[in-house]
């Protein structure tokens, strides 16, 4: 299997039920699954961070305003590994609750990633919403 193949698989299973689990109220399986070296960012639809201490009050943030997530769907559009480095784009489709009222919303979500000690790791994010 290639390593394209490896990430992929990743992407579809780990990464999945991170995110999933993020919008029913659970950040710890994304904090798993994030960088704990420098440098690491969030360009986020909510807010932006830089740097571990301030990525990881927007895992809480966002651990205190998810629950209830009845769909989270990611619309894999581009993706690419090169060495230790990878990237994703995609469209994220969610219905989930934010503060209690249910939402649904689709992103615009692009991630890199880097292979640290064998495993692959977010080490950016940037997403906004999709107007239309």
């Amino acid at each position: 299997m290639s390593d394209a193949d490896d990430f992929l698989i990743w992407v579809k299973s780990s990464l999945h039920a991170a995110e999933l689990a993020l919008h029913n109220g659970d950040s710890a399986p994304r904090r798993a699954l994030w960088s704990r070296h420098e440098p690491v960012s969030i360009l986020g639809a909510w807010r932006n961070a830089f740097g571990q201490q301030e990525v990881d009050e927007a895992f809480a943030v966002l651990e205190r305003a998810f629950s209830n997530c009845t769909s989270y769907t990611f619309e894999l559009q581009a993706y690419d590994v090169v060495g230790a480095m990878a990237y994703t784009a995609g469209l994220e489709h969610i219905s989930t609750s934010v503060d209690g009222q249910p939402r649904s919303y689709t992103l615009r979500a692009t991630q890199i990633y880097r292979r640290e000690d064998g495993e692959w790791r977010v080490a950016h994010r940037h997403a906004d919403t999709v107007n239309g």
